[in-house]
């Protein structure tokens, strides 16, 4: 058996038309069955009515999960890779940005033992000049200081087997990055090329903020980056310190300095004033993610599960 699990948020206007695509793909897979795991993650909209409606007479099996409230794309992958039951599983997008079809090459090479995982790497993009250059911009700044194999533009759509699966499930730290655990974790990879198509309907969720965390919780996840950053702006900070030592003590011998004491007192105060508050936002950032993994929430909490078997099932 084929899963394909979908997380879904404001994703109604496109659900129809992914779940006549989703039927064709499982017309091509046939003999084998495709299950899909639809995972509406607290979605606003109406995307759990359509879903509910239409996938009774879909022609795969499909399981049906709703989380309590928003808990983000990566929980709710999680929450469909943990309930999905197929040998070989594909991580498909709601907004058909991503061609679902890409499922079907993912699914034969993983078949055939090609690979372990396989991702869909980004020949190109339609979003427009601006959101492209942040794209590019975002992605070169973390295969830079976050995870050099990372592909240039990031992962959006992929597909495993069941040991990587399980690999990626057993990783149940919080504040972290699935794509990142998935490129953490190795096994075999090979890419998959295709080209990013526009927008159908609907507005993209992924805003600013959303990458300014995502990147944030990258750095702690995976980089000591902020660690080695720290210990060298100790260094310069030792090193300013004994410079401005060395011109203020010929300053004064030259009677250059009119207030004795009150020009290195306040540089002092200010450099090192400031080297505290970034020592401690840095340090601090560690700790709060060691808190909340010593938590150990569930990534997230199921509202409802139904299941649909399919016309061959029913048959």
């Amino acid at each position: 058996m084929f899963s394909i699990i979908v997380p879904v948020y404001l994703n109604a206007e496109t659900l129809p038309a992914l779940i006549e695509r989703l039927d064709a793909i499982a017309a091509e897979l046939q003999p084998a069955p495709l299950e899909t795991v639809f995972v509406v993650d607290g979605s606003p909209d109406d995307s759990w009515q359509i879903l509910k409606q239409r996938l009774p007479a879909a022609r795969f099996q499909a399981q049906l999960i709703a989380h309590s409230r928003n808990f983000g794309s990566f929980a709710a992958i999680r929450t469909g890779l943990a309930a999905a039951n197929g040998d070989h599983f594909a991580v498909m997008a709601a907004d058909l940005q991503e061609p679902p079809e890409l499922a079907k090459t993912f699914f034969t090479l993983l078949r055939d033992d090609t690979c372990d995982v396989a991702v869909g790497v980004r020949n190109s993009r339609s979003d427009g000049f601006v959101s492209d250059l942040a794209s590019r911009l975002f992605w070169a700044l973390y295969r830079r200081l976050v995870q050099p194999e990372m592909p240039a533009g990031g992962i959006d759509v992929f597909g495993c087997s069941r040991k990587v699966r399980d690999a990626l499930l057993a990783l149940t730290e919080t504040n972290s990055t699935l794509v990142g655990l998935l490129v953490w974790a190795g096994f075999r990879r090979q890419s998959v090329p295709y080209d990013r198509l526009p927008r159908p309907a609907g507005r993209s969720a992924w805003s600013l903020r959303r990458k300014i965390r995502y990147m944030e919780d990258s750095f702690y996840a995976f980089s000591d980056l902020p660690l080695r950053i720290l210990t060298l702006g100790g260094g310069l900070g030792i090193a300013a310190t004994i410079a401005l030592s060395v011109v203020i003590v010929l300053a004064r011998l030259l009677g250059e300095i009119s207030v004795p004491g009150y020009a290195p007192t306040v540089l002092i105060v200010m450099f090192f004033g400031a080297l505290n508050l970034l020592c401690l936002g840095l340090i601090g950032g560690y700790v709060w993610r060691s808190f909340e993994n010593s938590k150990q929430r569930p990534h997230a909490l199921t509202l409802a599960h139904e299941r649909f078997q399919g016309p061959s099932e029913k048959a």
